[in-house]
């Protein structure tokens, strides 16, 4: 693997480790009316989904149980509806998707320094 690509994977969980950073002992209510946290969350998905935009096809086909697209999905989703995101679908990235991403990444990582 190339050196941009960990260069992705770094950036990518930071961002990671912002957010469960942020949103820790968080509950959902406390997330859904502080727009500090809300602002600081939106922000690290957006740069993970763009960081995932520009890892290599050939490597994201080569970890197919990382849902890639929808990663990079979800950033559009925040850029182009940045006025009416649903912060209840944010929640539920952060406190379901995330962690399991998390390991994911750390899993890749692992793999690719060797």
């Amino acid at each position: 693997m190339n050196k941009d690509q960990l260069i992705y994977l770094d950036h990518i969980l930071t961002c990671i480790d912002k957010i469960q950073d942020y949103t820790l002992n968080v509950s959902k209510e406390k997330f859904l009316t502080k727009s500090l946290i809300q602002d600081g969350v939106i922000r690290n998905l957006e740069i993970i989904g763009e960081a995932t935009k520009h890892l290599d096809k050939e490597f994201r086909v080569k970890y197919p149980e990382t849902e890639w697209k929808k990663i990079a999905g979800l950033r559009d989703k925040l850029i182009h509806d940045y006025i009416g995101v649903d912060l209840i679908a944010v929640w539920k990235v952060v406190d379901q998707i995330i962690p399991e991403f998390r390991l994911q990444i750390l899993e890749i990582l692992r793999a690719e320094k060797l």
